[in-house]
């Protein structure tokens, strides 16, 4: 499993899944009985689990089904690695 998001991607999916995830948890705390709170924190912990791993399963399908879209992000960030080439 290699990484395929970036790091700002990454820190924003991190950044939106913790304030999902406490929204989630003031919500639960006040009222345990609703679900809409509950789908948000797991949610919520998905987001940031995808942050910290830096892999994402849905451009994991996305790159298997369009090949040409990993190709592109090959070649991109090979460009970024080495930009005098």
């Amino acid at each position: 499993m290699r990484p395929n998001i970036g790091r700002v991607d990454a820190l924003c999916r991190i950044t939106a899944g913790f304030t999902l995830l406490a929204w989630a948890t003031a919500k639960l705390a006040r009222n345990p009985s609703h679900s809409l709170p509950l789908l948000g924190a797991v949610m919520g912990g998905m987001k940031v689990a995808e942050g910290i791993t830096r892999f994402c399963p849905l451009v994991y399908v996305a790159e298997q089904r369009n090949p040409s879209l990993s190709h592109e992000q090959n070649v991109a960030h090979q460009q970024q690695a080495d930009p005098y080439s």
